[in-house]
């Protein structure tokens, strides 16, 4: 039978029914206050459940993979209209970057390179199979969705399920372990602040006190002209469909080159941002209006991307995922435990535990995870990343555009390695250019600690 618009609608409406259903479990019940589990991580995992691949008792189209091709390519469309490339100060913040920028590509290139010394030789998994960690752990969900659809139109059909698996997973390590990082760290006197439980609207996911309510963004047009949103959604579907049209033309004239649509997307994002500019109106989109867009895409990807998972391609894969699993937390506790506080000296806990959150799962996962030790938001960590992106940006999107590029073009040991070499590098260059805290515990150009939180004893 053919996909019809009302087969998109039955898809959108049962998700978005399993959507608020996940907000009200998060709300109404303890256990999922207290893990933080996100409502469309609940939601694709009814879905997943109760959809056509387990109990089939959802009637969801056969479409729903697909929808995640899409839904990334509409969060890396809107990225160039949403960043801000201004930097105030980057001197404040070389420990962060240095921190953030090995973490992920040493993720990235470690296990790319195990993929390629141990996965395949042992257990006979194809070549991008390491890279599964990275991409679900320190990329995400979006980035799951992204390589996974890039590897599917080379065939590679398991992709997709294992990416959504590895992200599901890490998010669920993120939360548990970050939350027993932050009561040890809390009971061993690492900081200062000693909250008893994070504030009701992060813990519910409901922000009921109107006084609190932030805006998702501000009117750029008339009404009477067009309504913004409406606006702000055309720009983003236009600049999609031109990257489509884009990749349509290059398969057309060359059949052999695969150019995924969420890259494509992100670069003809950058020229409509280069065309606001040109024509004068560099604020005819509302950033935050952007962003709200982007982030209703990526919850929906979130669950669409869980519910498309194929329990038979995890199955198949089942000993080699739990190794894998296994070794990427092991990673990530050796960034948490040793390299963290060789960054940061006695200010270490709260950057490494906000650096655990992404690196398993998300920033906004490191955000919340990161209230637990620092509820004020006092210990600067939030402003030193902020200014750190503006260099670690360019690595991040790079990576997650021509890492899936560079393993269909056969090029999986040299990125690996390369990426394996940097992020030893920026480590190797840090100590050399004294960038580590001395023994003391004080950072090179800053004064003792005060009161932010306490030392790392």
């Amino acid at each position: 039978m053919d996909f019809t618009v009302f087969d998109l609608l039955m898809d959108v409406g049962m998700m978005s029914v399993l959507l608020i259903i996940g907000t009200f479990m998060r709300r109404h019940f303890e256990w999922f206050r207290n893990l933080l589990i996100p409502a469309p991580i609940t939601a694709g995992l009814l879905a997943l459940l109760l959809g056509p691949e387990v109990l089939g008792w959802l009637p969801f189209s056969g479409a729903l993979g697909d929808y995640s091709t899409l839904l990334i390519a509409v969060v890396f469309a809107s990225m160039p209209y949403s960043m801000n490339f201004a930097s105030n100060d980057a001197s404040k913040a070389k420990n962060m970057w240095g921190f953030s920028t090995s973490m992920f590509l040493g993720q990235w290139g470690i296990f790319m390179l195990l993929g390629l010394l141990v996965f395949a030789p042992v257990f006979d998994t194809p070549e991008w199979f390491g890279m599964m960690l990275p991409v679900g752990f320190v990329g995400g969900f979006g980035t799951a969705a992204a390589v996974g659809g890039a590897f599917g139109d080379m065939g590679a059909d398991a992709a997709m399920s294992l990416g959504f698996t590895s992200a599901t997973v890490g998010t669920l390590a993120a939360i548990i372990g970050g939350i027993i990082f932050a009561n040890w760290g809390i009971r061993t006197g690492r900081t200062s602040a000693l909250p008893e439980k994070l504030p009701w609207e992060l813990r519910s996911g409901q922000i009921e006190d109107e006084a609190k309510q932030p805006s998702i963004g501000k009117a750029t047009t008339n009404p009477s002209s067009i309504e913004p949103l409406a606006l702000h959604a055309g720009f983003i579907a236009v600049t999609v469909m031109f990257a489509y049209i884009g990749q349509q033309i290059i398969g057309h004239f060359f059949p052999a080159v695969s150019v995924p649509l969420f890259a494509l997307a992100f670069v003809v994002g950058i020229g409509g941002k280069v065309f606001l500019h040109v024509i004068k109106r560099p604020k005819y989109l509302d950033q935050q209006t952007v962003k709200s867009i982007s982030g209703a895409s990526t919850d929906f990807l979130i669950a669409f991307g869980i519910a498309s998972i194929k329990p038979d391609a995890v199955a198949s894969y089942l000993v080699p995922l739990a190794i894998l699993f296994v070794l990427g937390i092991a990673y990530c506790c050796l960034f948490f435990f040793v390299i963290a506080p060789m960054f940061f000296g006695d200010q270490w806990l709260e950057r490494g535990i906000f650096g655990w959150g992404w690196a398993t799962a998300a920033v906004a996962t490191g955000i919340a995870l990161l209230k637990i030790v620092d509820p004020d938001l006092k210990s600067g960590t939030m402003n030193e990343y902020g200014i750190a992106y503006v260099g670690y940006a360019p690595i991040e999107i790079g990576m997650n555009i021509l890492a899936p590029i560079a393993v269909i073009a056969g090029l999986t040991w040299g990125i690996g390695g390369i990426a394996t070499a940097v992020a030893v590098g920026i480590i190797v260059f840090a100590a050399m250019r004294g960038w580590f805290p001395d023994r003391t515990g004080k950072r090179p150009g800053k004064g003792k600690r005060t009161g932010t939180s306490a030392a790392a004893g």
